[in-house]
């Protein structure tokens, strides 16, 4: 099913829409010659989110997808406490129907984000292939995050990588930390960009994407 993520195909598996030889089976069921493998992809899920119309900053557009400029203080996707004024909410609005529907029906078109204290750039999917597409070039690295931040204090070397698993923080549930336990593998390379008194500006490359990994790395190393 090439116009499909590795994820969503997990998910369907873990939906019970594949079948093998008529049955139900786990992900990591190994295939014998003569299996017969079935799947069925129900259609999205309708959204309940409601278009807003909210200014979007769009650097380019085409019939396959869009990339914006997200603003400092606005969430990418209704959450718990932010169920409106989001950008899904705007994108919504500026595409109509035009939004793919592999990230289910909370993230239409939304492929990767970043956190509501950060601006920046970010790709969105106007369709299922396109979603894929660009899903599998984040997964293999052929496209690449780059972020720009200033940290606290002066980093002892130009260039550096932070290797450490993230999970929630043991004091704090509500936070991300650098742990061991119930966590994931996290790896941030960082160059200098430029020295200030009390500051650095570093541009950062991330191997993976969890939840607040650059917070949480520059913090662990003192920064």
């Amino acid at each position: 099913v090439a116009e499909l993520s590795r994820s969503a195909v997990q998910q369907l598996i873990a939906e019970n829409h594949v079948t093998v030889d008529g049955r139900p089976v786990a992900k990591n069921t190994r295939l014998k010659t003569g299996n017969i493998v079935h799947c069925t992809v129900p259609p999205p899920i309708e959204t309940q989110i409601s278009a807003q119309h909210i200014p979007l900053d769009v650097y380019y557009e085409d019939a396959d997808l869009l990339v914006v400029n997200k603003p400092k203080g606005m969430v990418v996707h209704p959450a718990p406490g932010n169920y409106d004024g989001t950008l899904v909410n705007a994108l919504l609005w500026h595409c109509k129907d035009s939004l793919s529907g592999v990230g289910g029906e909370l993230r239409p078109g939304i492929v990767h984000r970043i956190d509501k204290d950060t601006s920046g750039l970010l790709v969105v999917a106007k369709n299922d292939f396109a979603h894929a597409g660009l899903a599998k070039q984040l997964a293999d690295h052929s496209m690449t995050r780059v972020y720009q931040a200033v940290v606290y204090g002066g980093l002892k070397e130009d260039t550096g990588m932070v290797d450490a698993s993230i999970g929630r923080s043991e004091r704090d549930r509500k936070k991300m930390a650098v742990t061991q336990k119930h966590a994931k593998t996290a790896v941030t390379t960082y160059r200098v960009v430029a020295r200030y008194h009390g500051f650095t500006h570093i541009e950062l490359r991330l191997k993976t994407g969890r939840t607040h990994q650059i917070r949480v790395h520059m913090a662990s190393i003192g920064h």
